[in-house]
């Protein structure tokens, strides 16, 4: 399985949610206009807008270091709204994992599936 999915978890900041839905419209334009290798970014948020997960599925890792280099200052602005957590699923190269090391990423390893 060389797919690599994320969950990128964010807990938003009382009273930004709004600006945070505003910052995930521009993260989405900006994976529209810039990334090739991205096969799913959804996000998703909780009833109440305090939480938000984006479901990503990229094709290598190399997409998904493309994807946070196309992101760029956009993330930035969403993680000073936030407090963000990811998850990572597949066989991530090592320099996936290190170049988001700074935020603990849980990593697992594919054993099986269809």
């Amino acid at each position: 399985m060389s797919n690599i999915q994320v969950t990128a978890k964010f807990k938003i900041h009382p009273g930004k949610e709004e600006e945070f839905k505003e910052l995930a419209q521009a993260c989405m334009a900006s994976v529209k206009e810039k990334d090739t290798g991205t096969l799913q970014y959804d996000w998703y948020f909780s009833r109440d807008g305090s939480e938000c997960k984006v479901r990503e599925t990229y094709i290598n890792s190399d997409a998904v270091l493309a994807h946070v280099a196309n992101l760029g200052p956009l993330f930035s602005q969403v993680l000073a709204l936030s407090e963000f957590t990811p998850e990572i699923y597949g066989d991530a190269s090592d320099a996936l994992v290190g170049a988001v090391e700074v935020f603990k990423p849980e990593v697992y390893s594919h054993y099986q599936g269809l």
